[in-house]
């Protein structure tokens, strides 16, 4: 697979993670982006990056000299054996770049789509090659979180989604496959439903903004990197698994769910909520917080793959 020759086009925050992904596995890769002046950004980001990528460990032929920053989107799709779209998650952006890469691109190339809030359906719409076009979506960073969600739209093709799957899989990524499109993908849903409550719980005093951060940090997203919520709660049945739970405990987990707030994002808790997160922040920049947060991701999966799951 070190002869895949990736395509980025969209060269912003989730695009320069995708490359820099990419080149540790020892691709190709070239990138466009609309910004004339993205490509010592992305250098930049992909520099770096690498420490962490080094860490993970790196392919054989694996170098950031394996990256080409090109002036037009044609120029950086040729011969490409796969193309990340990662560009502004508006739909009629989408659709205007979606129609110009269709006429440059062999219709055999798969298109997967880095975007968190359209759905592939919309953004496919009148395509003469609609059939390639897929959704990938990864979690950020995406050069070292493995998740990546694929779904296909209404006129996707089954060999354009096991393409992706496949392609993901051989890219180190841990693909998983929506049977069906929906608003937010899955994880996206997961996440939206934890910071629903997270943000209830905050403004309705139960706890500080750090303290809801580290009932995460310091205790269900542990468990949660070992295993899912389904596989817990089977384990939150003894010996006698999920069954024994729902049989025994479904009426109190019920009434959870039927007491989760709804909150609503109105001035003054938008203030609560950023109070709070500068106050746990203490100091630390986006910059700085970033640098930890994949320090920190980098020696989870290393922990991880010394571990039987």
């Amino acid at each position: 697979m070190a002869q895949e020759h990736v395509a980025i086009v969209g060269a912003g925050l989730i695009g320069a993670g995708w490359c820099a992904g990419f080149l540790a596995r020892g691709y190709d890769v070239t990138a466009w982006d609309a910004d004339p002046g993205f490509a010592p950004r992305l250098r930049r980001f992909v520099d770096s990056a690498w420490p962490a990528l080094e860490k993970l460990g790196l392919q054989d032929g694996a170098s950031p000299r394996r990256l080409r920053t090109l002036d037009t989107l044609s120029e950086a799709l040729a011969g490409a054996t796969f193309v990340q779209e990662s560009a502004p998650d508006r739909l009629e952006v989408k659709r205007a770049l979606y129609a110009e890469i269709d006429l440059l691109l062999d219709p055999a190339i798969v298109v997967s789509s880095s975007s968190t809030a359209l759905l592939m359906t919309d953004m496919q719409q009148g395509l003469p090659h609609a059939a390639r076009y897929v959704l990938g979506h990864p979690l950020n960073p995406p050069h070292i979180i493995p998740l990546v969600e694929v779904s296909g739209g209404r006129e996707t093709a089954a060999w354009a989604l096991d393409r992706a799957i496949g392609f993901y899989r051989a890219a180190g990524k841990h693909p998983i496959r929506l049977n069906r499109e929906v608003q937010g993908h899955v994880a996206g849903r997961l996440g939206a439903a934890i910071y629903r409550e997270a943000v209830h719980l905050a403004v309705s005093g139960v706890a500080s903004v750090a303290d809801i951060d580290a009932a995460l940090s310091e205790g269900l997203g542990l468990r949660f990197a070992v295993h899912g919520p389904h596989l817990s709660y089977h384990l939150g049945g003894g010996e006698g698994g999920l069954r024994h739970y729902l049989e025994h405990l479904g009426p109190a987990q019920e009434r959870r769910w039927a007491d989760l707030g709804a909150p609503r994002l109105t001035p003054d808790v938008v203030e609560t909520l950023v109070d709070g997160v500068e106050e746990e922040a203490a100091g630390r920049g986006v910059s700085e917080l970033e640098r930890q947060r994949d320090a920190a991701l980098t020696d989870i999966l290393a922990a991880r793959r010394r571990s039987p799951r």
